[in-house]
């Protein structure tokens, strides 16, 4: 039952993943669900680059040397996380939002359109059982320096795929829904 999926779904980061390959077939079943996300006008905003096998050691490289490059306050630990996660990942997904050139609907409904994409592609990988993580570090407003993004083309995030051997945790919110609903 897809309510089921939605409640157990869990941010799976990197540090958790084993080394088992994701499969081009895995990672194109992902996609194809991202593709079926809603779109005001049928604008489909969502782009993805798939970082996946030798292309992941070059955008850790990439994103490592971007963190030392632009911080005022370097770290060690920081830098070597940038350089790792991606090689520990068994695929990297930049999330990338195209913009109408006609801007004919508001900026944020394909952000919106976009992160429902992603939604898509977590709950897909999470019913496959790999998990998955949305990263957006500060790095990312210099991926056009790493790849080629269209006019009006910008990157959201990286998603993060792996497969895994730990239970999930049982999920939690600080508040009810009630709490957050006002019938009118």
């Amino acid at each position: 039952m897809i309510s089921e999926t939605i409640k157990n779904r869990r941010s799976v980061f990197p540090a958790q993943y084993n080394n088992q390959p994701i499969t081009k077939e895995e990672i194109s079943t992902i996609l194809e669900a991202a593709n079926w996300a809603p779109t005001h006008k049928r604008t489909e905003p969502w782009r993805f680059k798939v970082f996946h096998g030798t292309s992941q050691v070059a955008l850790g490289k990439f994103v490592a040397e971007i963190y030392k490059q632009t911080t005022d306050t370097f770290s060690e630990f920081t830098y070597n996380k940038f350089m790792d996660s991606p090689v520990k990942a068994g695929c990297v997904i930049a999330i990338c939002m195209q913009r109408d050139p006609n801007e004919s609907l508001p900026e944020w409904e394909e952000v919106a359109a976009t992160a429902m994409a992603v939604q898509n592609m977590w709950l897909t990988a999470h019913e496959m059982s790999i998990g998955a993580y949305w990263a957006s570090p500060g790095i990312i407003k210099y991926m056009d320096k790493f790849i080629q993004l269209e006019e009006g083309e910008r990157c959201l995030g990286f998603f993060y795929l792996g497969k895994f051997d730990d239970e999930l945790s049982e999920g939690t919110r600080k508040t009810s829904i009630e709490e957050k609903t006002v019938w009118v």
